[in-house]
């Protein structure tokens, strides 16, 4: 343990293994602070689609789509941190990345959100 207790503060993940290249962990942070725009755009995107709507949309459906949207945002979230921490174990402990199964995830929803937004528009 680090006497100066610097380690006392850092995720379990974090404690572990060497630190790599001050670029990785940027370039990590990068990644991180991407996902975390793309969650601030959803949550715009269901905010703009609540005001903006209404003439378009009946009221129910598009608060149900805006609610998805949101809940999309928060998991979106949970995710981005989860990634963040797990590529920075991987690196620290020098094992292969995980893969980015929330990238999958989220193009499945937002495929689904937008078919359904679409066919709503439609009806």
């Amino acid at each position: 343990m680090d006497p100066s207790g610097e380690q006392r503060w850092r995720p379990k993940p974090l404690r572990v293994g060497t630190d790599p290249d001050p670029r990785f962990t940027l370039a990590n942070e990068r990644t991180f602070l991407a996902w975390i725009r793309t969650a601030l755009g959803l949550i715009a995107a269901a905010v703009g689609l609540e005001a903006f709507a209404g003439d378009v949309i009946g009221s129910a459906l598009r608060t149900a789509f805006a609610c998805a949207l949101l809940v999309c945002s928060a998991i979106l979230v949970v995710v981005a941190v989860a990634r963040w921490l797990s590529v920075e174990h991987a690196m620290r402990t020098q094992r292969p990345l995980p893969l980015p199964w929330a990238s999958f995830l989220l193009a499945g929803l937002l495929a689904t959100s937008g078919i359904g937004l679409a066919v709503a528009i439609a009806v």
